[in-house]
């Protein structure tokens, strides 16, 4: 079941707020856990074994590595936990890649296991990892109702898409937190910019990027113009959705972390990945990273431990090579950066942005195609190595045709839109303006998303892969 559907819409989503606030305070999370796993359960019910499974060990084993904390078995309590959640995400996702890479090296035909990926494996694996590895640390108190602790894992706002989010930022929530008209107010509004953001952006950008995959005219402009609507794309998929998932997350009285601060204003590529997808970065961050040694090595050491989490990275997004190139790619650029540009970019100011965006579209072609030659021949394409015309009538056919859609996207994609809110918000003469607009805005996106819904609209899912 997606967000951006009108089984979610109109019938799931609507039930699980009436019985939730309809219920005491007392059952409040096991309503949560109930709906969170029919949510999970709707498409392959299956996979909830997975899922129950993951939960039950790092119930148990999260107690066990507190009750003997400093003694070794609360670090093979751990290992164990790692070590089990790891299997099972790489059994679901990793399984037939590294099959396939076997063939290839030995030249045998060992068969596939044609595993389909549980949805958001990756997001609550690393949940329950983190869960665990702070209980060791002793950041947090091991959870000892298991209800409680499967409302964290298997919480349906941000179960499929991110934000990743911590034990340690909603421990307290999930036992006391506050409901308030204000609170569902924002969380909804939120919910509709996002789901604005995914249908009536995201989903007509993912058109364009078909309908170039589909083209018999390429050209040099159409290629840049694919790597344009692509990026955008992405963008306003993966945040659209973490927004929906923070607005869900409000209406029942949770605080999730922000996800994207418009990444696309970066100056360094450094910056674009404190801003991009958040939680992830600050996962790798504080529970690979820093393990490794961080920067408080040696300078070949540092350079090997950025490389070895930016190959997770990549990993982690998808079992390809395409995935784990892109995240090397980083990790060069990014050495490169820390190493030699800064000075540089600090010199040159708002020029390092076009840098920055270039980095950026060639990562998400890399990151977009379905090997590593395709990805090579559009990076090709892209600057002009292939023997292409510079434009095509179809190129200009439809870049003519979604052209606004590209700058709605452009200036959607930076922080324009909210300051002029803000500011109008801010100024007691047209306070009321927002006051009455907002709410407007809210029923017109909800009535609009739904319209091409029903419409049978193009609304692909970005992560299956994940």
């Amino acid at each position: 079941m997606l967000f951006s559907s009108i089984p979610f819409l109109y019938y799931y989503l609507p039930i699980v707020i009436l019985v939730y606030f309809l219920v005491p305070k007392s059952l409040k999370n096991s309503v949560l856990l109930l709906a969170s796993l029919f949510f999970y359960g709707w498409g392959e019910p299956k996979y909830l074994f997975f899922m129950l499974i993951s939960i039950a060990q790092g119930y148990v084993l999260g107690i066990l590595i507190e009750k003997y904390h400093g003694s070794k078995w609360s670090k093979v309590f751990l290992t164990t936990s790692i070590v089990f959640s790891l299997s099972l995400l790489g059994y679901c996702k990793y399984a037939d890649f590294f099959i396939e890479n076997f063939n290839y090296v030995t030249g045998l035909s060992v068969p596939l296991l044609k595993i389909a990926l549980p949805i958001g494996i990756s997001f609550y694996t690393f949940q329950i990892i983190s869960y665990e590895i702070d209980i060791y640390r002793q950041n947090v108190k091991a959870q000892k109702n298991l209800i409680n602790l499967g409302t964290y894992i298997a919480m349906f706002p941000q179960l499929i898409a991110g934000p990743i989010v911590r034990y340690a930022d909603i421990e307290k929530q999930l036992v006391e937190r506050t409901h308030s008209l204000a609170d569902c107010a924002a969380g909804v509004r939120r919910f509709s910019i996002g789901l604005g953001k995914k249908i009536l952006l995201a989903n007509i950008l993912a058109e364009f990027v078909a309908e170039f995959k589909g083209t018999d005219e390429p050209s040099v402009i159409f290629f840049w113009a694919y790597a344009l609507a692509y990026m955008l794309h992405v963008y306003f998929d993966f945040s659209g959705y973490s927004d929906m998932a923070i607005g869900l997350g409000r209406i029942f009285g949770f605080k999730y972390m922000e996800n994207f601060r418009y990444p696309y204003i970066s100056a360094t590529v450094s910056e674009f990945w404190r801003r991009w997808h958040i939680s992830l970065g600050s996962w790798f961050r504080d529970y690979l990273y820093i393990p490794l040694g961080g920067n408080r090595v040696s300078k070949a050491r540092h350079m090997f431990n950025i490389f070895i989490v930016w190959a997770a990275t990549g990993l982690w997004h998808g079992a390809a090579w395409n995935f784990a190139i892109w995240g090397i790619f980083f990790a060069v650029v990014l050495t490169i950066e820390k190493q030699w540009l800064m000075p540089i970019l600090q010199k040159i100011g708002r020029l390092s942005h076009i840098y920055v965006l270039l980095v950026i579209t060639v990562s998400f072609v890399i990151f977009d195609a379905s090997d590593m030659s395709s990805a090579l021949y559009y990076l090709k394409s892209m600057f002009g190595l292939s023997a292409l015309p510079l434009i095509s009538e179809q190129a200009v056919y439809y870049i003519t045709s979604y052209k606004m859609l590209f700058l709605i996207g452009i200036i959607g994609a930076t922080p324009l839109s909210k300051s002029v809110v803000q500011k109008l918000a801010a100024n007691k003469s047209t306070a009321w303006l927002i006051n009455v607009l907002e709410p407007v805005m809210v029923v017109g996106l909800l009535l609009l998303c739904t319209a091409y819904l029903i419409d049978g609209s193009f609304n692909p899912f970005l992560y299956f892969r994940f």
